[in-house]
């Protein structure tokens, strides 16, 4: 299958499930208890009158796929509606929020590449006491979810020594990347735990495979061994594993971003979701889907690059 007609099928499936997940999003919040009106009535009791001006104003009182394929052109077109608790365009309110969100990403995904990286290798090549430390460095890790990261990065490095912003995501490059400190570190702990032990797994299974002994036998020096045949042969199995990384960091963002008050696209999800801001919830959804799928579009795209022995629409060699 040529690149051009597997990139053009994977897209076209894409749609389709995007199209399938913008029905679930768009449903699946008028199936939670509570009527939007009555938050924006404020708990205040309102005449029939007031109660349907308000209903009209939102177009609650539309039957629901009236309401839905009115939403999803508008969708189509770059109008993620008018947000309910903020007053305002929910574009303006992801224009205002998404940069940081994406920067907390980035940082923490620079933090999981880099340490994770660094200490699966470690321990695949050194072995001995050197493995037995990052096992038990990375077994804490992994067991540690982001929220209680989050909190004890909190107490410790921001309450007791006053090192970090406790909240906030600062004004300016310099003070935004160092009150996003804490939070990537919290947001990535867990991944870097995980993809360590995956890089270790995959190379010592590499370390054990019939070439290496072969160059290992003609004198092949053993640190160009392990960057060529050994580090190289796992690259597929660490992709892999990298865009399920990136997939839970869109997940995690949102806990870590309501524990540090960071102000981005998570925490204005949580706080949407407690008040029945419907077109923000739905809007923020819906990007988070569409992110995650281009996510895997992405390392199906990138593992035959990486990887000889996989083809296209296929990651049974690497998994």
């Amino acid at each position: 299958m040529s690149f051009v007609r597997f990139a053009a099928r994977r897209l076209a499936e894409m749609g389709a499930t995007l199209l399938a997940a913008s029905f679930v999003v768009f449903g699946a919040l008028y199936l939670a208890p509570g009527n939007p009106a009555s938050f924006l009535l404020a708990g205040r009791s309102a005449s029939p009158e007031a109660l349907a001006a308000v209903n009209a104003q939102y177009h609650l009182d539309a039957p629901f796929f009236v309401r839905y394929f009115r939403w999803l052109g508008d969708m189509a077109q770059g109008d993620f509606g008018r947000s309910i608790t903020y007053r305002t365009d929910v574009s303006r309110l992801l224009a205002d929020r998404l940069p940081t969100t994406l920067l907390l990403i980035t940082m923490s995904l620079v933090v999981v590449v880099a340490v994770g990286l660094f200490l699966g290798r470690l321990a695949a090549v050194r072995g001995g006491a050197t493995d037995s430390a990052v096992l038990v460095t990375t077994t804490f890790a992994v067991g540690t979810p982001s929220f209680v990261a989050a909190v004890l990065l909190q107490g410790l490095f921001a309450v007791r020594l006053g090192w970090f912003p406790s909240s906030g995501a600062g004004d300016g490059l310099a003070d935004r990347l160092w009150h996003l400190t804490l939070p990537a570190i919290a947001l990535a702990l867990y991944l870097v735990g995980m993809l360590a032990r995956v890089t270790r797994s995959a190379m010592l299974e590499a370390l054990d495979s019939e070439h290496v002994t072969v160059a290992r036998s003609r004198g092949v020096p053993e640190r160009q061994v392990v960057r060529r045949h050994v580090f190289r042969n796992s690259l597929g199995t660490v992709l892999t594993t990298g865009g399920l990384i990136v997939s839970t960091l869109l997940v995690c963002t949102i806990l870590v971003e309501t524990a540090f008050s960071v102000g981005g696209i998570g925490q204005l999800l949580e706080l949407s979701t407690t008040t029945k801001d419907f077109p923000t919830v739905q809007a923020i959804s819906l990007i988070i889907v569409a992110l995650f799928m281009a996510v895997n579009l992405l390392v199906d795209l990138l593992l035959p690059l990486v990887d000889p022995r996989v083809t296209l629409g296929s990651r049974s060699a690497a998994a």
